[in-house]
């Protein structure tokens, strides 16, 4: 199963983009490669709206925004530390366990040698520490015993070639928060379920690759759904409260994505921080941060143009 391509934007999603930024402004699409440097240097942009993935290493998500850095011009989004960072599921994960941040217990891991004296609770999760998009965490990726462990860390290792992540299962409800703005303008955006008791009875309770992007098509998309989430006061505000404190502390500029999963007593825990999160146009695509932004009332062209309006403001463009 070949997911190397799995956090890339399609074509349908670069020109809805455009499409939206072309109603107030002039737009050129540069190709986030080699090439790009001299690109912006000669068109010396106002801005850039960055969705650039990247390409090979830990750092690939902050290629075009350091990049930017060195050239001056400002682009919307986190900047290449905060990119790097959150890509990392460790280093993420060691930063809001020093804040206080709730996430499931973990350990990373390069070789057999790491798990010789395991002390984590099974089931367990085993995803690799740099991948995006589901990216490595297959159904065959939640674990019940040290035999499944070994063999699946055998086969992430020889495909990924990089440290894992062995984390505890957290069995409660999965939601994802999408936040827009900076300072005294971020806001939450209406929460989004996501409902494991409707996925297809060969698949686990997870958001694997396999519910991701094969189970879930155009023409038959899945319907695991629901936002706003029904959600009491107290809970809604407690996974709030964790989102904007996990923006905050990595940092996250203009909008991002926090998923979060609650544990036994129903806490909620950060699973993974996206600050370039995915907006595939189309609504009856499963993306969540167009479908949090469209349970607000925005359209996805008003979504695209105020990431950009946070961004234009925080560079004092406006």
């Amino acid at each position: 199963m070949n997911d190397t391509y799995a956090e890339w934007d399609t074509i349908e999603t670069i020109n809805a983009i455009k499409e939206a930024l072309e109603l107030f402004h002039e737009v050129h699409l540069i190709e986030a490669n080699e090439e790009a440097f001299e690109k912006f240097r000669t068109l010396k942009p106002d801005i850039v709206f960055n969705v650039s993935e990247g390409f090979n290493g830990i750092s690939r998500e902050a290629q075009i925004p350091a990049m930017l850095d060195l050239l001056g011009i400002p682009y919307t989004g986190s900047d290449p530390l905060t990119l790097t960072t959150c890509l990392d599921k460790s280093r993420t994960k060691e930063i809001l366990s020093y804040y206080g941040i709730p996430n499931a217990r973990f350990i990373t891991v390069e070789s057999h040698d790491d798990i010789i004296n395991f002390s984590l609770t099974f089931p367990v999760i085993i995803k690799p520490v740099a991948e995006g998009s589901s990216k490595g965490i297959f159904n065959s990726s939640l674990v019940n015993n040290i035999e499944e462990l070994q063999t699946r860390l055998d086969e992430l290792l020889d495909t990924y070639k990089q440290p894992l992540l062995i984390e505890e299962f957290l069995p409660g409800r999965e939601f994802t928060v999408a936040i827009m703005g900076n300072g005294k303008e971020v806001e939450v955006l209406p929460i989004v379920e996501i409902n494991y008791a409707s996925l297809p009875e060969n698949l686990l309770p997870i958001y694997s690759y396999e519910a991701k992007w094969i189970a879930d098509t155009p023409d038959n998309p899945l319907d695991i759904f629901s936002c706003p989430a029904r959600l009491d006061d107290v809970l809604k505000s407690k996974i709030e409260k964790t989102a904007l404190d996990t923006y905050k502390i990595l940092r996250c500029r203009d909008w991002a994505r926090i998923d979060i999963r609650l544990d036994k007593d129903s806490t909620p825990n950060v699973i993974e921080v996206n600050p370039l999160p995915g907006v595939l146009p189309n609504p009856e695509d499963n993306s969540c941060y167009p479908k949090a932004a469209r349970a607000a009332g925005l359209s996805y062209n008003e979504m695209i143009n105020k990431v950009l309006y946070h961004a234009a403001k925080r560079h004092n463009l406006i």
